[in-house]
């Protein structure tokens, strides 16, 4: 599974953050990081995370 954020798209909103908290996160700055080859195991929590984005800007390749 590859996590992609369109990080144009994206105004760090955090809703991804508290679904999948183990792939996304806020840095100092609040601006979103992500780690974009997560453990297969999180794909729930990253389906989630698409979910509720309220800009789509989180998409899943497999």
């Amino acid at each position: 599974m590859k996590v992609i954020v369109d990080l144009e798209l994206c105004q760090d909103h955090g809703q991804c953050v508290i679904a999948a908290p183990e792939v996304f996160r806020m840095d100092e700055n609040s601006k979103l990081v992500y780690d974009a080859d997560p453990d297969e195991s999180m794909r729930r929590y990253v389906e989630d995370a698409v979910d509720v984005c309220p800009l789509q800007a989180i998409t899943i390749e497999d």
